[in-house]
């Protein structure tokens, strides 16, 4: 018998907690961003139930809300962590992460982006290069990182505006940019070329390349960098 065929014994299903599961699993690759008619239609529900999920998944963070539009927010990844790290992160990631790193003889790292922030999702380390320890689920503020800025530069100009007013880059050491109108620039010149360079901003001595990772749509979802460690004159 089928997972799906197996009746579970009386009052030991949640009804409610099935319905919520719906509505995240409304969202995929060819429907990353639903309105809630579109989020009732997929689900069955009626709108009234499918706005109170909707409004609830945002309010913990599952889902994020732009105008009429909703999608998933990088808070659904902490739902699956435990697997992720042990088998599907590896299988999915890793794996052309390490061959990359092999390649290049640098550190690799994927990462998206969540509200001020980059989370990341997998990282190859060739060598201890970076004092801060960094491991799948560190954050690390977006403005000042490069996978954060190709991540930045994947929303509007209107958005990126709107970000570094709520979330202005803090100093971490004297070569952060920390002037929110010169971050807009650099994210707008990342945003032409495809590409992000920072150079020590996040730590002396060391200097990060990243490109975005498009999904099926064309949008960036997610951040991936190298980095490594830059010569004695330059960290000075």
């Amino acid at each position: 018998m089928s997972r799906d065929e197996q009746e579970p014994a009386a009052g030991t299903y949640v009804r409610s907690l099935e319905r919520g599961l719906a509505v995240i699993r409304a969202f995929d690759a060819e429907h990353p961003e639903l309105t809630l008619a579109q989020v009732a239609e997929r689900t069955g529900m009626s709108r009234a139930s499918a706005r109170r999920f909707l409004h609830t998944l945002a309010h913990l963070g599952y889902v994020q809300v732009e105008g009429r539009a909703f999608r998933l927010g990088p808070q659904v990844l902490s739902l699956g962590y435990a697997y992720l790290s042990g088998q599907t992160l590896k299988q999915v990631a890793e794996v052309p992460l390490r061959e990359l790193s092999a390649r290049l003889g640098e550190s690799v790292s994927l990462s998206v982006l969540d509200g001020p922030e980059i989370v990341y999702l997998a990282r190859v380390a060739a060598q201890r290069i970076m004092a801060v320890d960094i491991s799948v689920g560190t954050r690390l503020p977006a403005a000042t990182t490069s996978m954060g800025r190709v991540l930045l530069a994947g929303r509007s100009p209107q958005e990126v505006d709107r970000h570094l007013g709520e979330h202005p880059p803090r100093a971490l050491n004297r070569h952060t940019l920390t002037d929110p109108q010169a971050v807009a620039q650099r994210i707008e010149q990342v945003r032409r070329d495809g590409w992000a360079l920072v150079d020590q901003e996040l730590e002396v001595g060391l200097r990060s390349l990243a490109v975005g990772v498009r999904g099926a749509g064309g949008e960036v979802v997610a951040g991936l960098n190298v980095s490594t460690r830059v010569g004695t004159e330059h960290a000075e």
